[in-house]
Formats: structure tokens, sequence, C-alpha cells
């Protein structure tokens, strides 16, 4: 009596041949591969979120700076930036972006002028290329 063969051709030997393995790690490092293009995608999504939530932020503080202290839109505030961020002020730190951009403030109006509404006092180096600023803010 001969030994049965078995469906798969392998005469009793079990374990997996090299192409077989190969294949496995193959699909490995795609799904980890994949795993990383998420993770960095998701990254620059929050990086976005919160340096939109620095820049409402800012501006509330701006807002409520200029409503406290009479100021209107387009009125001069000496050291109004400083007047703004800082320890026991509208905000406490100073913003840093998450993304590694800058924030310029007053660029449009000044640094020392309180923007017409809808307009932002502060603004990322990274506004146009990763989008880090909102897209609408007519009512800031």
């Amino acid at each position: 009596m001969s030994n049965p063969v078995r469906p798969s051709g392998r005469n009793g030997k079990s374990g997996m041949t090299l192409l077989e393995m190969t294949v496995v790690i193959l699909v490995l490092l795609t799904l980890i591969s994949v795993m990383f293009f998420g993770a960095k995608a998701w990254k620059r999504g929050s990086d976005r979120a919160m340096c939109i939530v620095l820049i409402q932020n800012v501006q509330k503080g701006v807002r409520s700076f200029s409503n406290l202290n009479g100021y209107a839109p387009g009125d001069n505030a000496t050291n109004l930036q400083n007047q703004v961020i800082g320890m026991g002020k509208f905000v406490e730190n100073t913003p840093i972006c998450p993304g590694n951009g800058t924030y310029n403030f007053g660029v449009a109006f000044g640094v020392d002028t309180i923007p017409p509404e809808g307009e932002l006092y502060m603004q990322c180096s990274l506004g146009t290329t990763e989008k880090h600023e909102p897209e609408n803010h007519s009512e800031w």
C-alpha cells in the first residue's frame, strides 16, 4: 500500500513554500504602507483643524478686546497683539501652528488695527498651501 497523495500535491509535508511566504510578506508590507499613508493624512487633517481653532481663538480675543475697550473695527489699538495674547489675557499662550507654519498678525490692516468683521487678524503661512485657514470666516 502506498502513501496517499494529498490534494495539494505535497506528499505529506506541511509548511509553506518560499513563494507562498514571499506573497504573504508582500501583502503585509502593502497593508503597512497603506496604514502609514492613512496616518499621515489623518495628521495633516488634525493639524489643519487645530490651526483653524487657534486662529478662531485669537480672532475671538481681538473681538472681545475691542468690545470691552470701546474700539470699533478699523480703530488703532496700541500694541494690540500684546493686549490680546499673554498670561491672564484673552488668549493665554502665543499660538504655534501644529503643522510647522508661522503666524502673521495684522497682515491686511496692520498689527495694531482692529480688523473689520469677516477679516482675520492672524493668518497662517500654510493658509493657502495646506488650507490652514477657514473657508468661511465671514462672521468672525
